[in-house]
């Protein structure tokens, strides 16, 4: 059998959505009620089968890799040392799966490590690690489907405006936004302008 991924026209980083759209769009275009009293009925019902058996062991194949903790299933099939965590973030088990990350030693820490570490910070709404994450599983290992879809997406967020690697949950690289550290700013101002002879309000 040929490649499943070739033979359903998607590329091996498609998601499961997309696998089910280019299988039903070529389903309905080589189905047998199309070609009734055809003389192309006979080609149309082998190119029929193929279809369903390509669509069939891509779906048995990613179903035995497991989902990727990030969101959907990347179709990477490659072997995992860390299976038990990845069944944790996968059933929202997030603090229990840190826990278990942060156990492991720095010397052994592997892409894996890091790609999953960046799902827990993901999942968590803590960006700016997950983009440090992914982007050292990414580094570490290039050619893994899973870890490059993870940091792309998370450079296609940051370059449509929802996420920036820069920002902190209410805070900014180099900054505070919070009330207190504004007060304290219009405080020191103050301080300020009186040490050169006037007020705050004069000042400015």
């Amino acid at each position: 059998m040929n490649d499943p991924y070739e033979i359903l026209g998607v590329s091996r980083n498609a998601s499961d959505d997309e696998v089910k759209k280019a299988y039903r769009e070529l389903a309905r275009k080589y189905h047998p009620d199309n070609y009734a009293d055809n003389p192309l009925a006979d080609l149309a019902a082998e190119q029929m089968k193929k279809i369903n058996e390509a669509y069939d062991k891509i779906m048995n194949e990613r179903k035995s890799s497991g989902p990727s903790p990030f969101g959907g299933n990347t179709g990477y099939s490659g072997s995992t040392e860390f299976a038990d965590i990845r069944s944790m973030i996968n059933a929202g088990k997030l603090e229990e799966a840190q826990e278990l990350l942060d156990g492991v030693p720095p010397q052994k820490r592997s892409a894996e490590w890091y790609f999953l570490n960046g799902s827990v910070q993901y999942r968590r709404g803590w960006f700016d690690r997950a983009y440090t994450s992914f982007a050292t599983a990414y580094r570490m290992e290039p050619s893994n489907p899973e870890y490059r879809e993870a940091f792309s997406r998370v450079q296609r967020q940051g370059n449509g405006g929802t996420y920036n690697p820069y920002r902190r949950s209410g805070n900014y690289a180099g900054g505070n936004n919070d009330v207190c550290d504004c007060c304290s700013s219009l405080i020191c101002a103050d301080c300020c302008c009186e040490a050169m002879g006037g007020d705050l309000i004069s000042c400015c």
